[in-house]
C-alpha cells in the first residue's frame, strides 16, 4: 500500500532541486539586472530552509546529532567546491600568467597577504576580549585568504565586462587561487605556538624550538612545497595524455569537457591521502594543465565547467545558511554582539583596502586609485574562511592534557566558531549587496540631476523664444518688411523685404504677398538648447551600462 515516505533524502533533493530550479527561472534577472551575487541568494535560502526557520533542512540529523561529523562533513565539503573552483580558476588563466606575472603575484601573496594577516589579527586581538595575540593570529589567518568562490562572482559577468579590465580580472583570480593554499603558514604559525608553547604551563613538551621545526618541515617541506611539486606534475602530465588521446581520437566530446573537473577531484582526493595542501596543489595543476593555452581556447565557448561550478556554488552556501551557529551571534561566552558588529565592519574596512592601496602602484596591473580602491575593497572572506576554521578546530581537538582537550584550545575553538562564521557572513552579506547598492547610490543622483536639468533646459527655451517674439524699443522685429502704403524701391525691396514668421517657422501671409507673388523665404532656425553628441532626443534615461535608449521620433543630433 502506498505510504508517504518523508525521509531527510527526499526533502533534501526536493528542496535543493526546487530552489535551483526556480532561482534559475529568475537568475539572469537576479545576477545580470539587480547584480545580486548567487553566494547571497543562495545563503538567504539555507537560512530560510534550516531549523532557524522551516525546518526543511535539518544538518544535524543526517550526522546522527553529532557535532564532530557535522563538522568532517563540512570541513569535505568545503575541499570538494575549492578543488573544483581552483582547477577552474587556474584553467581559465592565460597561458604562463604565473610566470609572465610572477612579480605582481608575489607581491599580492607575500607582504600584502602578510600585512593583511597582521592588521586582522590585531583588530581581533584589540576587539575580542581574553585572548592571546597567538590566538588571535590564529583568528586572523584563517580570514586572511581571499575567497575563490566569491571572488569569482565579482570579476564575472555584465558588472565586471563592463567595468573591470581583463588584466584586473585576471590578477584577482590569480591571487585568489594562490592565497587560499598559502594560508597553511600563517595559521600553522599559530596553532604551532599554541600547542607547544606554555599557556599557563600547560604547554606541551617541545616549545618554540619544536613548533619551529614542525612549521619550516611539516607546514613549508611536506604541505606547501610537496603540493606545488605534485600538482604541477599531475597537471603536465594530464595535458599531455589529453593531447595524445585527442590526437588519436580515442576521447569523445563530453569527456574532454569535463576533464578538467575530475582531474580536480583525483587531486583533492590523493592529495588528501598524503596529508598535503589539496587546495594549492589544485591551482597549480590547473595552470600547469592549461600552460599552452590549448584547453582553455578549446573549452572557451562550452557552458559545462560555469554549470558544474555554479550548481556548487549555489549547494554550499545553501548549506552554509543552514549550519551557520546564528544563536551564537548573540549567546555565547566569549564576545558580546556590539563587539562582533564592530569587528565586522573594521575587518572589512582595513583588513586589506590600506594595504593594496599602499602596494598599487608596484603592481601594473592597477592602473589608478578607483581600481586600487576595488581590489582592497573586494577582497571577500568565504568558503576558504570556512574551511580554514574546520582544519583548525580539527587541529584543536588534538592539544590535550591527561586525554582532555586543554582549556585555551577549547576556548580558542569556541571564539574561532563564532568569529570566523560572524566575519564570514559580514563578507558574503556585504560583498553581495556592494554593487548594486553602489550602482543605486552612483546613478540615482545623476538621474535626478538630469530629469532636473532637462525641466531647467525646457524652461530656459520657452524663456529665450519668449523674448524673441516680445516687442523691442526699437520695433516688433527687426529687419521686418515696411509698413503697407509706404514707397519702396525696387532695389530696397530685393534687399530688405523679409516676411514675419510665427513661432516654429510658418510664415504670416499677406494679401499682397499672394498677388504680387513674394519670394520664398528662408526658415527661421530657432535656438535649441545644447545638447551633447550623438544623444537622442526624447530620449529615455539609461544607466551608462545598459543597451543604448531607441531613438523615438526623430533623428540623432550630430
Amino acid at each position: 500500500m502506498p505510504t508517504l515516505a518523508i525521509t531527510n533524502f527526499n526533502i533534501v533533493c526536493s528542496v535543493l532541486g526546487g530552489f535551483i530550479t526556480l532561482y534559475g527561472l529568475v537568475s539572469y534577472l537576479f545576477k545580470e539586472k539587480f547584480y545580486l551575487s548567487e553566494s547571497l541568494i543562495s545563503l538567504l535560502a539555507g537560512v530560510i530552509f534550516s531549523p532557524h526557520a522551516t525546518n526543511f533542512v535539518r544538518p544535524l540529523d543526517y550526522t546522527n546529532n553529532s557535532q564532530a561529523s557535522l563538522n568532517a562533513v563540512t570541513l569535505y565539503f568545503t575541499r570538494l567546491v575549492l578543488g573544483v573552483q581552483l582547477v577552474l580558476a587556474g584553467v581559465q588563466l592565460p597561458s604562463r600568467y604565473l610566470q609572465k606575472e610572477w612579480k605582481s603575484l608575489a607581491l599580492l601573496v607575500g607582504p600584502v597577504m602578510t600585512l593583511m594577516w597582521l592588521a586582522s589579527s590585531l583588530l581581533v586581538w584589540g576587539l575580542v576580549p581574553g585572548i592571546s595575540f597567538l590566538q588571535a593570529l590564529a583568528i586572523g589567518a584563517c580570514v586572511t585568504p581571499t575567497d575563490p568562490v566569491l571572488s569569482n562572482s565579482i570579476v564575472k559577468g555584465k558588472f565586471a565586462d563592463k567595468n573591470v579590465p581583463p588584466g584586473l580580472q585576471k590578477i584577482v583570480v590569480a591571487e585568489s587561487g594562490a592565497n587560499d593554499g598559502l594560508g597553511y603558514p600563517f595559521l600553522f604559525f599559530a596553532l604551532y605556538l599554541i600547542k607547544y608553547t606554555s599557556e599557563g604551563g600547560a604547554g606541551q613538551h617541545g616549545g618554540a624550538r619544536t613548533a619551529m621545526g614542525l612549521w619550516f618541515g611539516e607546514t613549508w617541506g611536506y604541505t606547501i612545497i610537496l603540493s606545488v611539486i605534485y600538482g604541477a606534475t599531475v597537471g603536465w602530465i594530464a595535458k599531455e595524455l589529453l593531447h595524445w588521446a585527442e590526437e588519436k581520437r580515442f576521447i569523445d566530446r563530453e569527456s574532454f569537457l569535463v576533464f578538467a573537473i575530475t582531474l580536480a577531484l583525483f587531486i583533492v582526493g590523493t592529495c588528501g591521502m598524503i596529508g598535503s595542501d589539496d587546495v594549492l596543489a589544485c591551482f597549480i595543476a590547473g595552470n600547469a594543465f592549461t600552460w599552452d593555452d590549448w584547453f582553455r581556447l578549446e573549452t572557451e565557448d562550452d557552458a559545462l565547467q560555469p554549470t558544474i561550478d555554479m550548481l556548487l556554488n549555489l549547494s554550499i552556501f545553501m548549506w552554509f545558511g543552514a549550519i551557520c551557529p546564528w544563536s551564537m551571534f548573540l549567546h555565547n561566552s566569549v564576545i558580546p554582539i556590539y563587539r562582533l558588529i564592530f569587528l565586522g565592519i573594521l575587518i572589512l574596512l582595513f583588513r586589506r583596502l590600506p594595504v593594496v592601496f599602499a602596494f598599487h602602484k608596484l603592481i601594473h596591473q592597477i592602473e589608478d586609485t578607483r581600481q586600487a580602491i576595488f581590489v582592497g575593497f573586494f577582497g571577500p572572506i568565504g568558503v576558504s574562511a570556512v574551511f580554514y576554521l574546520y582544519i583548525s578546530l580539527e587541529f584543536l581537538e588534538t592539544i590535550t592534557v591527561d586525554g582532555v582537550q586543554r582549556e585555551d584550545a577549547k576556548q580558542l575553538s569556541e571564539i574561532m566558531m563564532v568569529v570566523i562564521w560572524f566575519l564570514a557572513i559580514c563578507s558574503i552579506v556585504v560583498h553581495g549587496l556592494s554593487i548594486p547598492l553602489g550602482k543605486l547610490g552612483f546613478f540615482l543622483p545623476r538621474t535626478l540631476s538630469r530629469a532636473f536639468t532637462s525641466r531647467s533646459q525646457e524652461r530656459d527655451e520657452v524663456s529665450r523664444v519668449s523674448d524673441r517674439a516680445r516687442p523691442s524699443a526699437t520695433g516688433v522685429l527687426r529687419e521686418r518688411r515696411p509698413r503697407r502704403g509706404h514707397d519702396r524701391s525696387p532695389s530696397s525691396a530685393a534687399t530688405s523685404t523679409r516676411p514675419i514668421y510665427r513661432i516654429g517657422g510658418s510664415v504670416i501671409h499677406d494679401a499682397s504677398d499672394v498677388n504680387t507673388g513674394a519670394t520664398t523665404p528662408v526658415e527661421l532656425r530657432l535656438s535649441r538648447p545644447s545638447t551633447p553628441p550623438n544623444i537622442a532626443v526624447n530620449r529615455t534615461i539609461k544607466f551608462p551600462d545598459d543597451e543604448p535608449a531607441a531613438v523615438v521620433g526623430t533623428d540623432r543630433i550630430t
